[in-house]
């Protein structure tokens, strides 16, 4: 299943790319911090509020590219976004995203320290505002090296 695959290796990551579009068509993909992923969903945080969020207004769905370098196999997910900036389930993941950046910001400064590497910023900088992405995984698509294509809706059917 591939959304099961994605899910594994997206919690590996820091960031991904996000790509939207504003109501004329025109593209955008920027990155977003990757903060979880539960039974199709995925969470993003975007604190550079801007060009996103405005397309997401207008258009909620969005893209998200993940790559797994280890076999060069590339993954998209493809999917109605609500946009979180209030309430209880916000407040809740940006409290995780708070805890996730200092594990982060962390284990980037021991890493750094024991390869003798200068940081010119050590401390995690919560911003003053953010929004959460939820990202409903509609659609799942497996690129293989050589190419070949698998998609899956998010119930793991075959397209």
């Amino acid at each position: 299943m591939i959304a099961k695959k994605i899910n594994e290796l997206i919690r590996e990551m820091g960031f991904v790319a996000m790509a939207t579009c504003d109501r004329a068509g025109r593209p955008n993909v920027a990155p977003k911090f990757f903060l979880k992923a539960d039974s199709g969903h995925i969470y993003l945080v975007d604190y550079v509020i801007g060009r996103t969020l405005r397309n997401l207004t207008d258009n909620p769905v969005a893209s998200i590219s993940i790559i797994d370098e280890r076999n060069l196999t590339g993954y998209q997910v493809n999917g109605a976004v609500q946009v979180l900036s209030h309430g209880e389930e916000y407040d809740r993941a940006s409290r995780e995203f708070l805890e996730k950046e200092i594990s982060l910001s962390t284990r980037r400064i021991v890493e750094g320290v024991k390869k003798g590497e200068r940081h010119n910023s050590f401390e995690a900088a919560f911003p003053n505002k953010i929004v959460i992405f939820k990202v409903k995984i509609d659609e799942a698509v497996e690129i293989g090296p050589g190419g070949e294509l698998t998609k899956e809706g998010y119930e793991g059917e075959k397209q």
